[in-house]
């Protein structure tokens, strides 16, 4: 028997069953042919021959399936990736953090407010935010809940995708209309008319247009957590005699459930998915062959990403031992860095955050890093919203502590605003041009 943490108790077992079943007969989220088109998407990110950009909402809510909410957080991601695309000439992947990232894992299983304690907020599809015995109680029917919200999402962000959203004739429309720093919003306006201009150049050369070539696709992901809900939609694949998880494309298992012997890994081992794996400070280099071993026994191309998140202020003393353990065994995988989670803080109003300054000298070490090593970092991991939102300190709109207040809309963890995302994406071109001169 596999050990499953990170859990919640359900105190009516039929009705857990039932929504079991209800999810077992309903159709995917998505197709194994999408799935088996971004593994090889991304083994080609793994020896550098295109570039990661994984982000979206820490965790998403219910009441925010909104078309306005959905539409922009494509377009902070088309932004990012056209700095990207532009500047490194090389394709992005888009891995959105949605349609179905509603479970988050937590370090304590109560919360405690003002003399009160209740089960913590696992995110919408286990229980409410709210704080009262009545908000937190797991309820199994929020899963057929997050099932059709995720359904929604997907349908609007196909249906974008169908109808030009993301037409390369007009990526002026792709700015969020709030980057209020002037410097950031003239570097990109030069992007946009230059990608103009190659666009009527290429048109009056090739015999076929532009947009015909390739369009703008995004894939999503979440994290594979809550057991029954990713249990349920697992098919068999008549056709490979595959298995796969349906409701995603790119699952991965976060830094609480890598044991060996959990019940998380030996489901993940199972699914033909692209799959990533957080590893954090704690990680222990010796142990992760027997991981990738049984994660990936066959070496598939672009199977395994690895995915560290350990603090601007551990990555030093902890990246290249787990990079030289990874390189031993032969095996090339995708490196991604998450500069967002180890650097999370605390202010002493008990209200969490994170400082700009330490998501990009992260980030920057972990490049700088891998280039030592004779490695390559093929992606990054953000939390991030299209919303103009005040939840991490730093960066050109020079956010304070004191302006945390005027717009934190986060539940759980904070995110970087669309200002924030765009100056970390010309950071990380600025990176990469200067390693390479």
């Amino acid at each position: 028997m596999f050990k499953a943490v990170q859990q919640p108790e359900y105190r009516d077992e039929s009705a857990l069953q039932k929504v079991i079943a209800e999810l077992s007969g309903a159709p995917p989220l998505v197709t194994p042919w999408e799935v088996d088109r971004l593994r090889l998407k991304l083994a080609d990110a793994a020896v550098g021959n295109r570039f990661l950009l994984q982000g979206g909402d820490c965790a998403e809510r219910f009441d925010e399936c909104k078309p306005d909410l959905i539409a922009n957080r494509l377009k902070v991601l088309l932004q990012m990736s056209l700095v990207l695309i532009y500047g490194l000439f090389t394709p992005v992947v888009r891995v959105g953090r949605f349609a179905g990232q509603y479970a988050k894992p937590r370090s304590a299983s109560r919360e405690k407010k003002n003399g009160s304690q209740f089960p913590s907020y696992r995110g919408d599809i286990i229980n409410g935010p709210g704080f009262s015995a009545e908000d937190r109680e797991p309820d199994p029917h929020r899963m057929i809940q997050a099932y059709r919200h995720s359904t929604a999402t997907l349908n609007y962000i196909r249906a974008l995708g169908e109808g030009g959203f993301a037409d390369l004739h007009h990526p002026e429309y792709w700015n969020l209309g709030f980057v209020a720093n002037e410097g950031l919003r003239n570097e990109y306006q030069e992007i946009v008319d230059s990608i103009l201009n190659a666009v009527k150049f290429m048109e009056a050369i090739a015999p076929n247009p532009i947009g015909e070539v390739e369009r703008v696709a995004f894939f999503t992901s979440h994290e594979a957590l809550l057991l029954p809900y990713e249990e349920a939609l697992t098919r068999l694949h008549n056709m490979s005699g595959r298995v796969y998880n349906l409701s995603t494309h790119f699952p991965w298992i976060g830094m609480r459930s890598t044991d060996l012997d959990g019940a998380h890994v030996e489901y993940m081992r199972g699914i033909a998915n692209p799959i990533s794996v957080k590893l954090g400070p704690d990680t222990a280099a010796s142990e992760l062959p027997a991981l990738l071993n049984l994660l990936d026994p066959d070496e598939i191309p672009g199977r395994l990403t690895l995915t560290t998140r350990f603090g601007v202020g551990n990555i030093e003393g902890v990246l290249p031992s787990l990079i030289d353990a990874v390189r031993r065994t032969g095996r090339t995988v995708l490196w991604c860095c998450d500069p967002m989670h180890g650097n999370t803080i605390t202010l002493p109003n008990g209200v969490k955050t994170r400082r700009f300054e330490s998501i990009l000298g992260e980030m920057e070490q972990a490049f700088d890093i891998h280039a030592s090593e004779g490695s390559i970092l093929g992606g990054v991991h953000l939390e991030l919203t299209g919303e103009n939102v005040t939840e991490c300190t730093g960066g050109a709109g020079g956010l304070q502590d004191s302006d945390l207040g005027r717009a934190y809309l986060s539940h759980v963890d904070p995110r970087l605003n669309g200002e924030q995302g765009l100056e970390l994406a010309f950071s990380i071109l600025r990176k990469r041009r200067r390693m390479q001169s």
